[in-house]
């Protein structure tokens, strides 16, 4: 038995929480994959018998599929629990351009991590930058693309910090800003924190809290600060704010009103 919950979903992605119970030690008949899609175990061990040959995938390994890829499985040690990342196209060919996908991904520490703060970000009701900002690190870091040099990048996060500021449809979200400017978003997310010492999506909330405090200042409710600045909800705006500046809204409606 199959079970898949939805954490996070946006046009280009979705995060899902997969547990299977099956128990059976042959091969399932062939699945052909549908879509581009990273599974990441967290817990158990099944073998998957795919491009890259018989893998027994566990929490040390995880794997790529791709669509048209057959895939067949086998679940002898019973029940296991995955993170199971589904990818459009777009969005593939944005994070892989021209190199070959791999087809396993060895799980080291530094991916464990990057898939905890995956976990974290879905968890939270910012798919656009938080979400999509871990995402693209995380397959980023499991993909191994080549080292870069960020000083060279230097012009690329100045045209994405005045994005952000103009506030464009552009800078809607780390992958539509990557696009604008012509870039993979694991690219643009890495130099940006290498630059700036700071993730894209602290940065972008920071400018955010400081429209926040210019529209309490002027008297606007917390509720349609919320709405303007494009949070989730009000609780939302309230957690940003006060992780930033250590107030809620409506403390600091109170401290910024005039004697």
């Amino acid at each position: 038995m199959r079970t898949a919950v939805i954490l996070a979903r946006h046009p280009d992605f979705r995060v899902q929480a997969v547990s299977c119970r099956d128990d059976h030690t042959g091969w399932s008949a062939p699945e052909p994959s549908r879509t581009y899609e990273m599974v990441l175990p967290r817990r158990g061990g099944f073998r998957r018998l795919g491009r890259g040959g018989a893998e027994f995938v566990d929490p040390t390994l995880g794997y790529l599929a791709v669509p048209g890829e057959e895939q067949r499985f086998a679940h002898p040690a019973g029940g296991d629990e995955c993170t199971s990342v589904h990818l459009s196209a777009r969005l593939w060919r944005d994070l892989f351009a021209q190199r070959p996908a791999p087809a396993v991904v060895h799980l080291d520490a530094r991916i464990d991590l990057a898939h905890r703060l995956l976990l974290a970000a879905a968890a939270r009701p910012d798919p656009d930058f938080a979400a999509a900002e871990r995402l693209v690190r995380l397959v980023g870091v499991a993909a191994a693309p080549a080292p870069g040099a960020p000083d060279r990048d230097r012009r690329l996060v100045e045209a994405a910090r005045a994005a952000l500021h103009d506030g464009g449809p552009e800078a809607g979200g780390l992958l539509p800003l990557a696009r604008a400017l012509g870039v993979s978003p694991y690219r643009l997310s890495r130099s940006f924190q290498a630059l700036l010492g700071v993730p894209l999506t602290r940065y972008r909330n920071r400018l955010r809290v400081g429209r926040a405090l210019d529209l309490l200042a002027a008297g606007a409710g917390p509720a349609a600060v919320a709405a303007e600045l494009g949070f989730a909800d009000q609780a939302h705006l309230t957690r940003t704010v006060r992780a930033h500046v250590g107030h809620t809204p409506g403390e600091l409606r109170r401290l910024l009103r005039p004697a």
